[in-house]
Formats: C-alpha cells, sequence, structure tokens
C-alpha cells in the first residue's frame, strides 16, 4: 500500500503543498515513526506533522524512556535528538546496534557539527538533518527510512524461512551444501568426505528437497544469504591437494581410446 502527503505543518521553512507518494509499506503493516527528543514542544509539532501525513507516532522526551519501553513490532524508524540529557543519541544509536536492532534512525539536532554528522552516518543513520529543518526534508528522510526498515523486515522474514528449512538438514547434508556452495564437483566431495560419489548425489537431492531448490544457482544464494555465524558452523572441508590428487588419480583410471 502506498500513501501520498501533503506537508502542512512547519518545523522550519515551509514548502509548497505538494502529493508525493512516500513509500510501499508491505501489506497490512502500519509504520510507527518513533521521535526521541526532550523538546516537548517539538515533538508535539513533530506528532501533528505525522498525523496529517497518516503515520502513527510515539515520543518519548528521553532515550531512557525509549529504552525501557515495550513497543510493539512495526517497521517504520526512530527520530532522535543528537544531544538530550542522559544518554545522548548517538548513544542510543550504539546501544540499539550492539543489540542487533537495526531500525534506521534519523538524527534532528540543532547542535550538530560534521564529525558528528560522519559518525552518526558510517553507523547507519539515514540522515543527519539540522533544526530548523523544512518538513519535506523531514518527511523525504522518514519515507527512505520506513522503506529501508520494511526491505530489511522482508530479507529477515526471508533468511527465518532459509534457517527454519536449513534446520531439518542433517549434519552431512549440511556439509554437502556447503561444498556444492563453494563450487565442489560431486567426484571432489565424495574424496574430501571420504564417502561414494552415489552418496553425494543422494545428499544433493535431499538438501535441493528439503530446501525446496532447483538449481545449484538458488543454493548458492541460499547458503550465502545464511548467517555467517551458522554457515560458520558448519564443519568446512579444506582439501584442495587431495582434489587435485583426486582428480589427476581419475584421469589416470580413465579407460584408454582405442585406436
Amino acid at each position: 500500500m502506498s500513501i501520498s502527503y501533503h506537508a502542512n505543518v512547519s518545523l522550519g521553512q515551509t514548502v509548497p503543498d505538494r502529493s508525493q507518494t512516500v513509500s510501499d509499506w508491505g501489506g497490512a503493516e502500519h509504520p510507527l515513526v518513533i521521535f526521541v527528543d526532550d523538546d516537548a514542544k517539538l515533538r508535539e509539532a513533530l506528532d501533528e506533522l505525522m498525523q496529517s501525513v497518516g503515520l502513527d507516532t510515539i515520543s518519548f522526551g528521553s532515550t531512557q524512556e525509549f529504552l525501557e519501553a515495550e513497543l510493539s513490532d512495526r517497521p517504520g524508524c526512530i527520530v532522535a535528538d543528537v544531544r538530550m540529557p542522559g544518554v545522548s543519541g548517538l548513544d542510543l544509536q550504539h546501544r540499539l546496534l550492539e543489540s542487533g536492532d537495526v531500525k534506521p534512525i534519523i538524527f534532528l539536532t540543532a547542535h550538530g557539527d560534521i564529525p558528528m554528522s560522519v559518525q552518526a552516518m558510517k553507523a547507519g543513520a539515514v540522515d543527519f538533518l539540522t533544526k530548523p529543518v523544512r518538513d519535506q526534508t523531514l518527511l523525504d528522510a522518514i519515507a527512505a527510512g520506513i522503506d529501508r526498515d520494511a526491505k530489511q523486515r522482508a530479507q529477515a522474514r526471508i533468511v527465518t524461512d532459509h534457517l527454519s528449512k536449513f534446520a531439518l538438514l542433517t549434519p552431512r547434508e549440511r556439509q554437502v551444501m556447503q561444498e556444492v556452495a563453494i563450487g565442489r564437483l560431486n567426484k571432489q566431495i565424495a574424496f574430501c568426505l571420504g564417502i561414494s560419489e552415489i552418496t553425494v548425489k543422494l545428499h544433493r537431492c535431499n538438501v535441493m528437497r528439503k530446501m525446496k531448490l532447483t538449481s545449484v544457482g538458488e543454493l548458492v544464494h541460499v547458503w550465502e544469504a545464511l548467517p555467517e555465524g551458522v554457515r560458520n558452523s558448519v564443519e568446512a572441508q579444506p582439501c584442495p591437494a587431495k582434489i587435485a590428487d583426486a582428480g589427476r588419480l581419475a584421469i589416470s583410471h580413465r579407460p584408454a581410446m582405442a585406436v
């Protein structure tokens, strides 16, 4: 579902009233914009602006209030001041990243500088805006943040689906999947794992069936999409020298062609 908005509440320089498509919100999930700022009047103005474009909001007067709150799991983004009493906006960003929360964050401040903005952007901030900010500029940044979060959530659902299927594989099937993903042939995999080529083919079929894959290309894509920790948990079989020997051995045992 996409929505259009008209910027009609001034936070700074007012822009002409115009309509713009914000984003595809990803089904029935309605986005939530989270404001973290110690300026009560600004929070009220921001709430009114978001209401005018049909977005839900929730506001907090400090980062501590936000961190202690229990929020529903919805797409959206955070708009936070950089300098606040107690935990700063940059510290909030750092804490969220440490906890694995990748909710997009936009900084809105009257006391920013270049090193601060560089730090925020390197850590993944959507934007670093200076007060007073034009309504349209803020709305565009929020649209970008919500769009990023929607894509992140969609990708997370895909990875979760991959993981649920990967959990069905036996340890040997996971090894075979890894070997296929790095480009080894059945003959090479058999040599590395100490099993027959027929057994390798059987495991490959099981992997394709359980993971619901139709090609090696899909298998490689799914393998690379798995979290690094999951991929590293599979016992690797680094035996390039043995593989080379196996290849030479296979060639030497080919029957001679009749002259």
